[in-house]
C-alpha cells in the first residue's frame, strides 16, 4: 500500500471541508476519538490504501516500536508531504500529553508508515515548524484549534518530519 501523496496547498472540495467542519465538532470530536480510531486501521487495509476516501482526512497506520515494551504498536495517524518527506503532527486531539506513539518515535525513530520505512525526527528550527503547522492546518483546519487547546495547558504540540529510508 504506498502512501497516497498529500499535497497541503492542494484545494479542497465543499465535501472536504463539511466533513473538516464536523470532525472539529463536539461529536465530530467524539467520534475521531472513539470510533474512528478503531475502524479506520482495518478499513485502511481492506481497501489497500484507498481509504480514506476524499471527504476524509488523510491517515495511514503509523507502526512503531514501543518505547517500553519493545513490542510493534500501530495507530492511524494523519499526515501530509513536505517534499519526500512526511510530516505528522502529535496533537493527540489536543490533550494534556503527548500521544504514545510520539514517545515512541523518540526512543525508537525508525518507523513504518502505510508500507513505507522512514526515519522520525522532530522539527526544531522554529522557522520550519511554523511553516509545517500552517500546512498542517491546510490538511486539517482542527489542529489550530487543538493548539488553541494545548496553548492554555501549556503544551506545544510537536511536529515530527519522517525521512523515508
Amino acid at each position: 500500500m504506498p502512501l497516497r501523496r498529500v499535497d497541503p496547498n492542494t484545494p479542497r472540495s465543499r465535501v472536504y471541508r463539511f466533513w473538516t467542519d464536523f470532525g472539529r465538532s463536539r461529536a465530530g470530536r467524539a467520534f475521531a476519538r472513539h470510533v474512528a480510531t478503531r475502524i479506520d486501521p482495518p478499513l485502511y487495509r481492506l481497501s489497500r490504501g484507498r481509504y480514506p476516501p476524499t471527504w476524509s482526512v488523510p491517515t495511514a497506520p503509523l507502526q512503531t516500536t514501543g518505547a517500553r515494551s519493545g513490542h510493534r504498536r500501530e495507530t492511524q495517524v494523519l499526515y501530509f508531504h513536505d517534499g519526500d518527506d512526511v510530516i505528522l503532527i502529535a496533537s493527540n486531539f489536543g490533550g494534556e500529553s503527548h500521544p504514545a506513539w510520539y514517545h515512541n518515535l523518540l526512543a525508537n525513530p525508525s518507523c513504518r508508515l502505510g508500507d513505507e520505512s522512514f526515519t522520525a525526527a522532530t522539527v526544531a528550527d522554529p522557522i520550519d515548524y511554523r511553516r509545517l503547522f500552517a500546512a498542517a492546518e491546510r490538511v486539517y483546519a482542527g489542529f489550530a484549534d487543538y493548539r488553541a487547546t494545548t496553548a492554555s495547558l501549556g503544551r506545544t504540540i510537536p511536529v515530527l518530519r519522517l525521512t523515508p529510508v
